[in-house]
């Protein structure tokens, strides 16, 4: 290799994403939510999305093993949205969230632009992460206006790069 660590992650920034909220109902009733900009489309037929879990996460249990998920697209106002469930801990975020239960029971966030409410298909290696695909159950189309984006470490509106 000729690229450290660093060198490979901030090239990596230089392509924007979309910011979601992945979230789940524990068998126990307890909602879950992380912060996920590793979301893509992977089927038509079957409609199948997938996202990326750092293995560490606090979080990366609940996902493997519930049966359901939701994921939330956010819109550019929602950066507090965001940074909620990028921090630990992901379980005990929702004091004051708006939501509401998606078919599946899972929360969807109120605001967001999307939902997708997925049963788990499989779990996949992805090195430090788990690669998750789901196949969509339920689409709902929230809130209008632009997107939350992230792009070089940095949150990023449509307009440009400075923060939201």
């Amino acid at each position: 290799m000729t690229f450290d660590s660093r060198m490979f992650r901030d090239a990596l920034g230089c392509f924007a994403t979309g910011v979601t909220v992945a979230t789940l109902t524990t068998e126990a009733g307890q909602p879950v939510g992380v912060t996920i900009n590793s979301f893509t489309s992977v089927s038509l037929d079957p409609p199948l999305i997938l996202f990326c879990l750092g293995r560490p996460a606090q979080v990366a249990a609940d996902f493997q093993t519930s049966r359901y998920f939701a994921i939330n697209i956010l819109s550019e106002g929602q950066q507090a949205v965001s940074d909620r469930f990028a921090a630990p801990p992901h379980a005990g975020s929702w004091t004051d969230v708006a939501v509401q239960r998606s078919p599946a029971g899972c929360p969807w966030l109120a605001g967001c632009l999307a939902y997708f409410d997925c049963a788990l298909e499989s779990v996949h290696d992805g090195g430090d992460h788990l690669i998750l695909i789901g196949r969509v159950l339920t689409v709902e189309r929230g809130a209008g206006g632009p997107p939350l984006l992230y792009f070089r470490g940095a949150y990023a509106g449509l307009s440009g790069t400075s923060g939201v």
